[in-house]
């Protein structure tokens, strides 16, 4: 495979850095984010999520890529390539060990909740998860364990966001998701799907004694909270039997279990 035809730029300061430096809000505003049609951009860090959001058919804007060792997939580029050394890259994407790759994407549209329910049998339904990497594993752990939607309110982490990407290592392509600013309002419009709400309520059914039907959606909230009385007044309790004393795991971690036991 031939290499890439590209611009090297020494200086860390050069303005056409400056799009890499964008926090989440500077690449993706709160309406972007609300928009379903596809606003803003996202940026992809590594071979393997550059790769995928490719392969998810995501449009690219620009790419940094190491001078001193440009990985295969920026063949498949068609946006501007920049290249720098180890300082450089440093600077520019504000990692210690930079990524042979960023890259800088389109966000691209997405399904609303009825049309994403209309062809999924298992999703996953996240309600005020605001941490980033919690939103990337459960992604990771939906999309490994054969879910195939994911479903959030407005309040829970974005999963095109940096941290999001990397901690879900580009599998958030690979599970579409649907953002909702009335979450309880359009779980009650679904037709035909399972609601189980995880909760560590004493009178919840513990999962092993679960038999999911044909479709089926669980529900998983804050940390701190857990879901809120109107989502779980829609939903039949379920929980992970705990030992110990503790009385729940982290969100991804029981999101992990609840796939593998509902799928």
């Amino acid at each position: 495979m031939s290499e890439p035809v590209v611009i090297v730029v020494e200086d860390p300061d050069d303005e056409r850095f400056t799009q890499f430096r964008l926090n989440e809000r500077g690449l993706a505003s709160r309406a972007d984010k609300r928009d379903d049609a596809g606003a803003g951009l996202f940026l992809a860090e590594g071979d393997l999520v550059v790769q995928r959001a490719l392969g998810a058919g995501c449009r690219p804007v620009a790419a940094l890529v190491d001078i001193a060792r440009i990985p295969p997939v920026a063949d498949a580029l068609t946006c501007p390539v920049y290249a720098g050394g180890e300082h450089v890259r440093q600077v520019v994407s504000g990692l210690g060990m930079p990524q042979s790759i960023i890259a800088l994407f389109h966000r691209p549209a997405r399904p609303t909740v009825a049309d994403l329910a209309a062809r999924c049998r298992r999703l996953v339904v996240l309600e005020a998860v605001d941490n980033p990497a919690n939103v990337g594993a459960i992604i990771r752990n939906a999309a490994g364990l054969g879910w195939d939607g994911l479903i959030l309110d407005h309040t829970s982490a974005d999963p095109l966001a940096r941290r999001s990407l990397r901690v879900a290592m580009g599998t958030a392509f690979a599970l579409p998701h649907a953002r909702t600013v009335s979450l309880a309002r359009d779980l009650r419009a679904l037709d035909g799907v399972e609601l189980y709400a995880m909760t560590p309520s004493p009178g919840s059914r513990p999962l092993d004694e679960v038999t999911p039907g044909e479709r089926a959606a669980v529900l998983i909230g804050s940390e701190r909270a857990g879901l809120s009385d109107e989502l779980l007044a829609l939903a039949t309790p379920v929980k992970i039997p705990m030992h110990g004393g503790v009385d729940s795991l982290n969100a991804a971690a029981a999101s992990a279990i609840a796939c593998w036991a509902l799928r």
